[in-house]
């Protein structure tokens, strides 16, 4: 049977619909920063998207090829995910005035054996492969982070996107009761220093979140797409929405 993630750490998503505490630790990701509207036809968000799919089920699939990375066993293509910020201050993704500024990385988890030097024979094989993808491939836009996220606070959504903002709430009443503070990175439209608009430097957004394990200084709001909006209708979307916190 496929090794699954989503089974082996139910506590990370699998969680209820009530707020909860969770201690998240060290994964690899492959990722893809950038910025602007998620819902822009063949915009840089649906680019992301094309490659982190084609570079996860190409490793995935290996176990059909001649050639599967050393240390392989087979298992489920883990769930998209996505850190997100938008506008001045701390963005808790609870109201989002204009999409078009939204800045995300957008990730999907690796087993350990996705080093970079299978990084680097897998973006090869996705380029030769899928030749539209071939260019932003050369240009590093997709890359290995590696990183916790330490203590946070989490809870499943169940329905549309646009009612997040109710589900943010009754986290944010919970970590209050539990004499903790949301940590969430400010510094703008970036929290390392761009403007999502102007002068976003995606290569800068994932060396910040690099940290061979370590929890980042930029820690930001962060969604896991447990189902597919392409093919679920809105109301039955199950999204983790999970927030960093600290001790007051």
């Amino acid at each position: 049977m496929a090794y699954d993630f989503k089974r082996a750490f139910r506590d990370l998503y699998q969680p209820k619909a009530k707020p909860e505490l969770v201690d998240v630790p060290a994964m690899t990701f492959a990722a893809v920063a950038g910025s602007g509207d998620p819902n822009e036809e063949g915009g840089r968000y649906q680019r992301a998207l094309g490659l982190l799919y084609a570079f996860s089920y190409t490793i995935k699939m290996s176990k059909k090829g001649t050639w599967q990375p050393e240390g392989y066993f087979d298992y489920v293509v883990p769930p998209l995910e996505g850190l997100w910020w938008a506008g001045a201050g701390a963005f808790d993704g609870a109201s989002i005035a204009d999409k078009g500024a939204l800045s995300w990385v957008s990730l999907i988890r690796q087993p350990d054996f996705v080093t970079p030097n299978v990084l680097d024979r897998v973006r090869a094989d996705v380029a030769k492969k899928k030749p539209e993808l071939a260019e932003a491939l050369d240009a590093g836009e997709l890359r290995l982070v590696r990183f916790a996220e330490g203590p946070c606070v989490q809870m499943l959504h169940v329905g549309p996107y646009d009612t997040e903002p109710e589900t943010i709430a009754a986290l944010s009443a919970f970590v209050a009761s539990e004499g903790l503070a949301v940590d969430i990175a400010e510094g703008g439209e970036s929290p390392v220093g761009h403007t999502a608009t102007v002068s976003f430097d995606p290569g800068a957004m994932l060396d910040a979140l690099d940290r061979d394990g370590a929890v980042p200084e930029v820690r930001l709001h962060h969604e896991l797409y447990l189902g597919d909006p392409r093919k679920t209708t809105p109301e039955r979307l199950r999204t983790v929405i999970r927030h960093p916190v600290k001790m007051v």
